[in-house]
Parts: C-alpha cells; sequence; structure tokens
C-alpha cells in the first residue's frame, strides 16, 4: 500500500532526455520526500530512454515509466497513462522541460485543498542558458533570490522573482472559468476529482489547449482554480515551438465547450488501458 499521504509527480517527456535529467536533478534535490515520480514518454527514441534509465540510477530515484509509440502530439493519452501508474491521492504534472525548485512539492502540499486543483506558473530561460544548464554547468535550483536578479538582468530569464512566496490567502482562489495561464507543466489535482471528469480528454490530439479543456470541465465539476503562482514556480527550459497544427481546431474545441455544462472526457482516463505497443517498467 502506498503512503496516505503520498504526491504522484507525473513528469512527461519527448526525445530530450538532457531537459529531463535537469528535472529528474531537480526532483531529486527536494526538500519534502513523500512523493513518486512517474514518467510518461510520448514515444522517446531508444537512446533517450537510455540515457534516463542510467540517470535515474545516477540519481538514486525510483520512477515508474510508461512508453507508448510516437504517432504525433499525444499528450492527453500519455497523461492519462501515468496517472494510470500513479499511487497518490494526489497528483501533480510537470513536463520534462520545467525544472522544479526544492520546495515544490512542499508548495504544491500546502496549496492543495479540497475542492480545488493548483495551476502553477514558471519562468521561461533564454535558448544560450537552457543549453548551459542542458549541459551540467551551471545548477538553477537552491539559489539565491540574487541569482534569479542578476540572470534576468542579464536577459537569460523573464522574471527574477522565481523564489518570492505570498502566502496561501484566498486570493489564489478563481471561481470562474479562465482560459488565461493555464498551465498543464505545473499543475496539482486531487485524483478524486481527475476522476470525476475522466482525466485529459484524449481526442485531442496536435500541440495546444487540451489542458485548458481539461480546467474548463474541472470549472464545469464544481472544481475550483487555485494559483500556485509565486509558490510553486518552474524554470521552463527553452526549446523551439512545436507545430502548432492542429492549435485552432483544439481551441474551436474549447469554445464549443465552453456553452455546455460538459463534465466527463469524450475518451479519457477510464478507457485508459496500455495495449501491447505499450511499455511499463519501474527503474531504482
Amino acid at each position: 500500500m502506498p503512503p496516505v499521504d503520498l504526491i504522484s509527480v507525473v513528469v512527461t517527456t519527448y526525445n530530450r532526455s538532457q531537459a529531463l535529467i535537469a528535472v529528474l536533478a531537480g526532483l531529486a534535490a527536494q526538500d519534502d520526500k513523500d512523493f513518486e515520480v512517474v514518467i510518461a514518454d510520448d514515444g522517446s527514441l531508444p537512446h533517450h530512454v537510455q540515457a534516463i534509465e542510467q540517470e535515474l540510477s545516477v540519481l538514486g530515484i525510483t520512477a515508474s515509466y510508461v512508453w507508448h509509440p510516437d504517432v504525433g502530439f499525444t499528450a492527453a493519452r500519455v497523461r492519462n497513462l501515468g496517472v494510470s501508474l500513479s499511487r497518490g491521492r494526489y497528483i501533480v504534472f510537470l513536463d520534462g522541460d520545467c525544472v522544479p525548485e526544492t520546495d515544490f512539492v512542499r508548495r504544491h502540499r500546502a496549496l492543495r485543498e479540497e475542492g480545488c486543483f493548483v495551476n502553477g506558473s514558471r519562468v521561461l530561460l533564454s535558448a544560450e542558458w537552457t543549453d548551459t544548464v542542458m549541459q551540467g554547468q551551471e545548477k538553477i535550483f537552491g539559489r539565491s533570490l540574487g541569482f534569479w536578479l542578476a540572470r534576468w538582468l542579464e536577459r537569460r530569464a523573464n522574471k527574477w522573482t522565481a523564489l518570492i512566496r505570498f502566502p496561501n490567502l484566498g486570493i489564489r482562489k478563481k471561481p470562474q472559468f479562465s482560459w488565461r495561464g493555464i498551465r498543464s507543466c505545473n499543475l496539482g489535482v486531487w485524483r478524486s476529482d481527475y476522476e470525476v471528469v475522466d482525466g485529459f480528454d484524449e481526442t485531442f490530439v496536435g500541440w495546444g489547449h487540451e489542458d485548458a479543456d481539461l480546467v474548463l470541465r474541472l470549472h464545469n465539476a464544481g472544481v475550483i482554480r487555485k494559483n500556485g503562482f509565486f509558490a510553486t514556480e518552474v524554470y521552463h527550459l527553452w526549446h523551439p515551438e512545436s507545430s502548432r497544427n492542429a492549435e485552432s481546431a483544439n481551441a474551436q474545441r474549447v469554445w464549443q465547450r465552453i456553452k455546455t455544462s460538459q463534465i466527463k472526457a469524450d475518451l479519457g482516463l477510464c478507457k485508459c488501458h496500455p495495449d501491447n505497443s505499450v511499455r511499463v517498467k519501474r527503474w531504482g
């Protein structure tokens, strides 16, 4: 049986093992250790998978790992697969290019609240500095406020406020649905609420807005958005933009759903069962 208060951190990745290794290093340095790592891989090539396994051993992290074939951008499905392997009552989604600060898990634990999900935020890093970080030449978590102020002045980061912590007050709650600032790269939700809406909707394929759809359906189910700004910031490693070919169609679907009271995904968690093409491993 898992610990009663276990948090499951579900990390998505795709062909970017260097970035994921930086994220795993941040998770290894957490000051709250009562969490598990589930890596949800959207079809990475074998050499990336091997690099991930090797690094987990170096960092001393135990992780569940699920991989399915590369059939395009299918983040909704791979996140559901990750959740299906997880054991915690509370789930935190984290992208494999978003490096957490050392208090990331602890802050999510402090902000979680029955009837709410936590919508986090991120600090964007420059392309040049991202290369330095991914080559292991500079650690970005566990630094000082002065360090981030200097990186901001150098235009290596778009914020210097990453380490400022605001208290857990009622002003964090946003009862109305708002599209702005939705970030599935850093999002905490109770498993029970995730199951009520049947998770991410796997009919959203291609880049974009599967996260807005999830948040909308949580809202329709009566789950209130709670902003994790100035508490759960992550450091987003730069990358070229993904193809936006499906963005307009996905956005249109969300706009149509805003007019409805839909709660359940059309194709969601309850039908997300690993088949013969899915690989599941336990590392560490």
